[in-house]
């Protein structure tokens, strides 16, 4: 069994909701190596005020073991307040790894170009393009809550079930029966045996 390394980055404000049914999925499974880590290693507090210590700072990830980054929204992104992480993405970028946005952290990537030649989607044009000054992707975003095109997942802020959903599909977490019953029972309150 391989052992699949999914980051995520914190910060002080990070939408806390945007990831609640991501983690405990992961957390769970043998076959994930589940760490937090922010800028300097120092504990932060989330949007919901929750109190967090990461697993390690910015320079104790190494790139190369990564399977998937996540990055969560908060008001930070849309204030131009992140910084120190343009070289992480890009290195994980160049190396197809995955990269996986939820709500503003969306605009991160649309300002940087990675959503400029791939289907994607945000909490909406409008706002991707007036947070994101230099986003050129217009024409491949597309109005849905969850979208996955090669090494990118972008989802809409009201999306945190959608977008865990195609972040197990990408971890090749469960089968696809697998993942579908787990989003039926959590969007829908539907269990089948």
């Amino acid at each position: 069994m391989e052992l699949k390394h999914v980051y995520i980055f914190l910060f002080d404000g990070y939408s806390d909701w945007e990831i609640s049914y991501l983690t405990p999925e992961l957390f769970k499974e043998e076959k994930i190596s589940l760490k937090t880590f922010t800028i300097n290693g120092a504990a932060i507090t989330s949007m919901g005020g929750l109190k967090i210590t990461p697993d390690l700072s910015l320079a104790q990830v190494k790139a190369e073991e990564v399977s998937v980054l996540v990055l969560p929204g908060g008001t930070a992104w849309e204030e131009h307040k992140i910084e120190g992480i343009d070289e992480l993405v890009a290195d994980l970028y160049q190396a197809g790894k995955t990269i996986a946005a939820i709500c503003a952290a969306t605009t991160y990537l649309g300002e940087k170009g990675y959503l400029d030649s791939v289907k994607h989607t945000s909490n909406d044009l409008d706002y991707l393009k007036s947070v994101a000054p230099a986003y050129k992707g217009e024409h491949n975003y597309q109005q849905a809550l969850a979208v996955t095109a090669h090494q990118l997942i972008t989802a809409n802020g009201i999306a945190p079930i959608e977008f865990a959903v195609e972040i197990f599909k990408k971890l090749e977490l469960h089968s696809e029966a697998a993942i579908e019953k787990w989003f039926q029972l959590f969007k829908n309150g539907i269990w089948s045996e």
